[in-house]
């Protein structure tokens, strides 16, 4: 299972971006996907995680400014992310946990990341 992240880049505070990770090769079923980052010097942290039936969780730190969603149908995760701040910046992650095959046992496949400066 390979995850593609995509959306990053460079950002005015206030302003808006939308991330999205679309996973690919052999997959049987997707259960929960999120996206985590993480800043220079600091650990990575879950910004947001939803599941396979929509039931999204927050970070305090983004509740009421970021909104997860995905398509089920092409096996994508988003991240809309709006009133940006200084402290957003850091390295997106996306994973999914998944099962590549019916025998297959549950694993968290990650994506590459991609990059979100928020600068004036």
């Amino acid at each position: 299972v390979q995850l593609q992240a995509s959306g990053g880049g460079l950002v005015q505070p206030g302003g808006s971006l939308r991330l999205s990770c679309s996973a690919s090769g052999n997959i049987f079923i997707i259960n929960a996907m999120g996206w985590y980052r993480q800043a220079p010097g600091k650990q990575r942290e879950l910004v947001a995680v939803i599941d396979n039936g929509g039931s999204a969780n927050y970070a305090d730190s983004v509740k009421g400014r970021f909104t997860i969603s995905r398509d089920n149908a092409k096996n994508t995760v988003y991240l809309q992310m709006n009133s940006l701040k200084p402290e957003d910046t850091a390295v997106y992650y996306c994973n999914a946990n998944a099962r590549q095959y019916v025998t297959s046992g549950w694993r968290i496949y990650w994506g590459q990341g991609t990059q979100v400066t928020v600068s004036s």
